[in-house]
């Protein structure tokens, strides 16, 4: 934890959210936000354009369009968490939250873009933006309705999330979507540079301390992006290729991709705001808890759910997919015990400055494929770790545990198989199969309706002699 003696401040000083350490340690610290957050912040974009069917050299006429959608990533990921750190009236929590491409809208995201290229995208932005607006509003209530998102249903849907994405991960390891048809698919030498990114990933997280440890991934990633360059999967000639044709400056465009009002396009992004709500109300608490050891206001969670949608919205009329709080940055504070939200403004002005800079998206789209997807098998299973760790605060009686298979069940299953309802209408079936909302929308109303009284009821009926005692506890010798 950090004290007088670091040269930052004081320790009262260290947890005011608006106390500025010294400049020449602030840039720093925001800068090591950025990095905790850099490559969870642009894989999103990059699944996006491979969902859509993009080409990804440097020579494909969708290069551009790649380029695009990397750089408005870091450029509303940096204008939004300027939202929750300056504040505009009501908007932003005043904290160091900082905001970044959710991976929570993927599993919405991807069948509403898939195939579709260029023309998938008037849809999906017109989802974001009226899905943000719609998260916006959520500020005004999002204390009332949390009672409908317990851990049960928090923890189902943050599991689910990554379920519906670990599919991604090992096929970029092995070699890109849709790569199926090529012949070095699934290949020893991609999986090579796969395994580098989660092994160095795995040494620096474990073995490592400080800002080694923090940017594990970001640090992967470049051992396997040095790797590739030694193997010969990526060139020097393909990144000079990227770099020249990729524009030293250029502004963001409204409605670049146009506009289309797709219902299930705003169904799915404005239900999915719900979780992405609920996610932003836990990551302020982790904040002012870590860093400054109190609750957070209501003031502050309204604030936080206010910028969380408008920047959303914002960053859709732009080209920018959904933002929402990054928990890893919550982490830091926790470790630096730098509450400063000017801190991480610093790091908002970074990330801003990178998104009006095309050749830093074209540097980053030289990433390989291969070690894109070692970094993405971390952080997915990451993800349903995330969601199996909220779960472990149920209390796993017969009621909770029926509540969960039913759920899992449906919404998985309609996920592996999306032939099953191929006969409903089109919006229906992009919902249904995303598998994600499905899931949650059981589990919500399944938990509103079915009587607390099987709460005290035995689930050894329901679970063939396996259950739990008491949360996963061992059982007493006087226990059967």
């Amino acid at each position: 934890m950090a004290d007088a003696h670091t040269g930052l401040g004081t320790p009262e000083q260290l947890r005011d959210p608006n106390y500025t350490p010294p400049l020449f340690k602030a840039i720093p610290l925001g800068i090591q936000h950025v990095l905790a957050m850099f490559v969870s912040n642009v894989t999103p974009a990059i699944i996006v354009a491979g969902a859509a069917g993009f080409g990804f050299g440097s020579n494909s006429p969708d290069f551009p369009e790649l380029l695009y959608l990397i750089q408005m990533s870091m450029l509303f990921a940096g204008l939004a968490t300027l939202l929750q750190t300056i504040t505009i009236g009501p908007i932003g929590a005043a904290l160091p939250v900082v905001q970044g491409t959710s991976f929570a809208f993927l599993p919405i995201m991807i069948p509403i873009v898939a195939g579709k290229g260029v023309d998938g995208l008037a849809a999906l932005f017109g989802g974001v933006l009226i899905g943000g607006l719609f998260h916006a509003l959520l500020g005004t209530v999002i204390g009332k309705v949390r009672f409908a998102l317990p851990p049960l249903v928090t923890g189902l849907v943050v599991m689910m999330i990554g379920l519906a994405l670990v599919k991604v991960g090992i096929q970029y390891a092995a070699g890109g979507v849709p790569a199926i048809s090529q012949p070095e698919y699934g290949s020893l030498l991609n999986w090579s540079a796969a395994l580098v990114v989660v092994v160095v990933t795995l040494g620096l997280k474990f073995y490592a301390r400080g800002m080694l440890a923090v940017s594990a991934v970001l640090l992967g990633i470049i051992a396997g992006y040095v790797y590739a360059l030694l193997v010969g999967i990526i060139s020097t000639d393909a990144i000079a290729a990227s770099w020249s044709n990729a524009a030293a400056f250029a502004l963001p465009q409204p409605f670049k991709y146009g506009f289309e009002f797709s219902i299930a396009a705003v169904i799915g992004f404005c239900l999915m705001a719900f979780v992405s709500a609920v996610e932003t109300v836990g990551d302020v608490s982790g904040i002012t808890k870590g860093g400054a050891g109190r609750e957070a206001t209501d003031h502050e969670i309204r604030g936080a759910t206010y910028a969380d949608g408008v920047g959303s919205a914002v960053a859709g009329i732009f080209g920018g997919l959904p933002n929402t709080s990054f928990s890893q940055n919550v982490g830091l504070i926790a470790m630096t015990g730098v509450m400063s939200r000017h801190v991480v403004t610093f790091g908002a002005i970074f990330l801003i400055v990178c998104g009006l800079i095309p050749k830093v998206g074209a540097v980053i789209r030289t990433v390989p494929i291969e070690v894109l997807g070692g970094g993405v098998i971390v952080m997915f299973g990451m993800v349903v770790a995330a969601g199996i760790s909220m779960l472990s605060d149920v209390h796993w009686n017969r009621r909770n545990m029926v509540i969960f298979a039913i759920s899992l069940s449906i919404g998985l299953g309609l996920q592996l198989d999306p032939m099953a309802v191929q006969y409903t209408h089109e919006t229906v079936r992009i919902l249904l199969t995303s598998g994600l909302l499905p899931a949650a929308l059981i589990a919500i109303v399944l938990n509103l309706i079915l009587p607390e009284e099987l709460a005290d009821e035995s689930v050894e009926e329901v679970s063939g002699g396996l259950s739990g005692h008491m949360q996963g506890s061992i059982p007493k010798p006087d226990e059967s």
